[in-house]
């Protein structure tokens, strides 16, 4: 038997159509029962419960009891990171499944991925940080600068306390739909529910769309400018 990690046993688990929509729901960041996630994978909710036995198992969910219920999340940060970088990763060879709607301008536009703020304006953010010098690159690593910390205060986020936390401050995450860099990490969450707390934005009822309001996304272009090339004469 070969030594080393088994990524056979994660490959497949993932794998699996029902199970990789019934992943994709939970990347939402919400706590989903059985019977929803059951729908999402276009399953009975007895296939469901094997699925959602093997993915616990696979260390790709955890659940909670609350009274009679069991709610299902993932499990970690580092779950939600594998799962988009997959999606990216699919996407840029082409292997895509397009489903025509309003919903697939919305998602690319703004989304939840698993925490934090993903798609277009996930992008933007991590661009408007790294040309304004908030945040400095070193490959894949990033890195909020002196600087950037009395700069992330006057969005109203102490930076501070994120740092104390387990998972890393800041965290380059591949997005599939742009397929470049968005911001993930303690302060990546902490973005997303800022603009969530002020009423900026909220979260679609039908899919991981994030909905800016009119006030709300003007504040946003105005909080993460993006210097454009000038035209060549």
């Amino acid at each position: 038997m070969k030594e080393g990690p088994d990524i056979a046993r994660i490959g497949t688990l993932i794998g699996d159509p029902a199970r990789a929509n019934m992943l994709t729901a939970l990347m939402g960041g919400q706590a989903l029962t059985a019977t929803e996630l059951a729908q999402a994978g276009g399953v009975t909710l007895q296939t469901a419960s094997s699925h959602l036995s093997k993915l616990e198992d696979g260390g790709l969910i955890s659940q909670r009891k609350q009274g009679r219920h069991r709610y299902f999340t993932l499990a970690d940060g580092a779950a939600g990171t594998l799962l988009e970088n997959i999606m990216g990763f699919a996407a840029s060879r082409g292997h895509l499944r397009h489903q025509p709607g309003p919903k697939d301008p919305a998602l690319r536009k703004a989304r939840i991925c698993y925490d934090h703020l993903a798609g277009d304006y996930g992008v933007r953010m991590l661009d408007s940080f790294v040309s304004r010098g908030v945040i400095r690159t070193d490959g894949e690593n990033l890195m909020v600068t002196e600087q950037g910390r009395a700069d992330i205060g006057q969005i109203g986020i102490d930076v501070a306390p994120l740092v104390s936390s387990r998972r890393p401050l800041c965290k380059s995450c591949l997005d599939w739909s742009e397929r470049r860099s968005h911001l993930a990490g303690t302060l990546g969450k902490a973005l997303l529910s800022h603009f969530l707390e002020k009423g900026w934005a909220r979260r679609s009822s039908e899919s991981r769309a994030v909905l800016f309001t009119p006030e709300g996304e003007r504040k946003f272009l105005s909080l993460f400018p993006l210097e454009r090339p000038s035209p060549e004469p």
